[in-house]
């Protein structure tokens, strides 16, 4: 069964396709001949979640040596949610707004702890966020912001 995440929606109860393949030296596409899986992706993305539960007792015991990703998702879901350029979630490009998110990396995916960074600024898990130029904002309070780095702020609603 397959679900289509939306781009706020938070990994919980999910694992890489990618690591626990690796882990187990599987195919990467054995999953969809398991009995009673469920599996999810974000919308334009080819990358694969298993639902810890669904997946067979044989492989149970990987589980645990894969990432945990409670709270996170995927970097290009967080980017389409918060209209912000992929540019930013690199190191070496000396953004400010790096520093601020929690990032870490399975191979040559990257996923953005959206969870922390609501809790970080105290807003609801449903709020809708983005993320632009400061100065592209209307004065408040027309507009919900917090002010993220000196040109960057976060607007919600």
């Amino acid at each position: 069964m397959k679900r289509v995440l939306a781009s706020n929606e938070f990994l919980d109860g999910y694992i890489c396709n990618y690591e626990l393949s690796n882990l187990a030296n599987i195919s990467s596409n054995a999953y969809k001949f398991w009995k009673n899986e469920i599996h999810a992706t974000y919308e334009n993305s080819r990358t694969v979640f298993l639902y810890k539960k669904s997946i067979p007792q044989k492989y149970q015991h990987l589980i645990n040596l894969c990432l945990n990703l409670d709270g996170f998702v995927l970097s290009s879901a967080f980017c389409s949610l918060t209209g912000l350029s992929s540019s930013h979630l690199v190191k070496s490009n000396r953004s400010n707004l790096y520093e601020k998110l929690e990032i870490i990396s399975i191979g040559r995916l990257k996923f953005v702890n959206l969870k922390k960074l609501y809790d970080d600024l105290n807003l609801k898990y449903d709020s809708h966020i983005y993320i632009e130029k400061c100065k592209y904002f209307s004065p408040p309070p027309l507009e919900k912001r917090i002010k993220l780095t000196d040109t960057l702020c976060l607007g919600y609603y």
